[in-house]
């Protein structure tokens, strides 16, 4: 049967030729590399994009949904650490989701990641062409060049192999990180309580005062900006087929990246708003240089933050590339996706999976130019993500009780729960951001949901992991039915 033909109910004679060519680079990550791969998905977060979440709810909203949002990450991070040791593939959320909610919630789930892995690099791509601009790197402007330049670049390094990429992203990463750390320093030197809650006040909102000056429901406005210290880390698990030891490593990974990025957060949240005020950065491009020299020249420490973010946004599109090429050659593997784009290539790098989103997401940069708007695309999608795979961790907890567990999330089902009703109310707090954004993702989602009811289900691949899995499953409860 040809290749292009093949259900996933009668797989073809050359399944190994098949498998063969679409094998990553195993052992590639260890504990360590796969730690800095998490920090790096997010670490640019903290250096901008977040403060506009002042804007919608000030100090005390956003210090609440970031609160909340962080509680989100850290129940999704747990069941994501039992989900990636119980199923240590390349799928990650797709492929839990299409264990515990069969082939249409696998989709679901791999297309809502897809979105946001595939959006972020582009948005971030527009962001590091304003930063090169901005410090008047070699006289470059903001603009196509520059942007070509970074996909160019850096998903050359990802075609040379796994190991050498993660090595280059965790440097960088590290530079970003002690980086917001001596920022912290400095801005800790001026930090004052009285800026903090010096928003005027919407005294027509629900519950407003200083704390809330926009009320209530600036709580919940600031949701996908307080997901700003976060959004990302759930993308380590993708990593799980290149990683060494991947039932130990992908929990202690993800727990300790989590960690680094909630003390990042808390210190750069409070180190920001209380040097210059909340009102001065809540609408800054670049608040932490805001925050060390307000509408003064220029400092050392300023310049040397500056530079530092762009650092950040390095790491950051970096490790999205690497996501995304995996979620897609996952996708692709199975059969959920045109085949071909899961081939790999004699360095065990799917060429394709690198080279076909970097194309569209340097299009989606170059032909719009509006990185605030694919951001809050990305966040949608990311929310969608995280609800299924949260729902995915309940449900196999429920139905298959006995399923060998080599880490157990804390807190089993609550914990989880808490993580699918918060991504809930983070998905509905995309529509109080940017309605446009919120339904432009919903067209793409739909497109994408009927390329696979009527061709892509009908061809997946019997012998790709997550579909083995699957059907594994389904002959254990057969037999235990009989």
């Amino acid at each position: 049967m040809a290749e292009g033909t093949t259900s996933r109910t009668s797989p073809p004679a050359t399944d190994d030729t098949y498998m063969n060519r679409r094998t990553l680079r195993r052992g590639s990550a260890g504990w360590l590399l796969l730690t800095g791969l998490g920090v790096a998905y997010v670490v640019s977060g903290d250096f901008s994009g977040w403060n506009i979440g002042l804007s919608k709810g000030g100090f005390g909203g956003l210090a609440i949904a970031t609160l909340l949002m962080g509680a989100m990450y850290a129940c999704l991070v747990f069941a994501l650490a039992e989900l990636s040791a119980i199923l240590p593939t390349a799928g990650g959320g797709y492929g839990f989701a299409r264990r515990a909610l069969g082939t249409w919630g696998g989709f679901l789930t791999g297309t809502a990641i897809l979105i946001e892995y595939i959006l972020a690099p582009a948005a971030i791509a527009i962001f590091i062409g304003d930063y090169v601009e901005s410090l008047g790197l070699f006289g470059l402007e903001s603009g196509w060049p520059v942007y070509l330049a970074c996909f160019a670049i850096f998903i050359g390094i990802h075609l040379w192999g796994v190991g050498e990429a993660l090595r280059f992203s965790l440097v960088v990463t590290a530079i970003a990180v002690a980086a917001l750390l001596i920022f912290a320093v400095g801005a800790f030197t001026d930090f004052s309580t009285g800026g903090l809650d010096d928003i005027p006040v919407d005294k027509d909102a629900f519950g407003s005062g200083s704390w809330l000056p926009f009320g209530l429901l600036g709580i919940w406005a600031a949701f996908p900006f307080g997901m700003w210290f976060f959004l990302g880390v759930e993308g380590v698990p993708l990593a799980a087929e290149e990683a060494k030891d991947p039932v130990r490593s992908m929990p202690r990974a993800l727990a300790i990246s989590m960690g680094i990025l909630a003390l990042l957060a808390v210190i750069t949240f409070l180190a920001s708003t209380g040097a210059r005020g909340s009102n001065a950065i809540q609408e800054a491009g670049n608040p932490l240089v805001v925050a060390l020299q307000g509408d003064g020249d220029p400092t050392p420490l300023s310049r040397f933050v500056n530079y530092a973010g762009l650092a950040g946004l390095v790491a950051s599109f970096f490790s999205l590339i690497y996501a995304g090429s995996r979620q897609l050659f996952a996708l692709s593997r199975a059969g959920y996706l045109p085949r071909f784009l899961s081939l790999t290539s004699s360095r065990k790098s799917p060429y394709l999976g690198l080279l076909i989103p970097g194309a569209i997401g340097f299009a989606l940069a170059a032909g719009t130019g509006n990185g605030a708007r694919m951001l809050n695309i990305a966040v949608f999608g990311a929310t969608i993500s995280y609800a299924l795979m949260a729902l995915s961790h309940i449900v196999l907890r429920r139905r298959e009780p006995e399923l060998p567990r080599p880490y157990r999330t804390p807190g089993g089902i609550l914990t989880s729960s808490v993580a699918f009703l918060l991504a809930l109310s983070a998905l509905v707090a995309t529509f109080l951001v940017d309605k446009d954004a919120a339904f432009m993702a919903l067209g793409v989602y739909a497109v994408a949901l009927a390329y696979f009811a009527f061709y892509s289900r009908h061809h997946l691949v019997a012998r790709a992991p997550e579909e083995e899995f699957a059907a594994l499953a389904a002959a254990e409860a057969e037999l235990e039915r009989n």
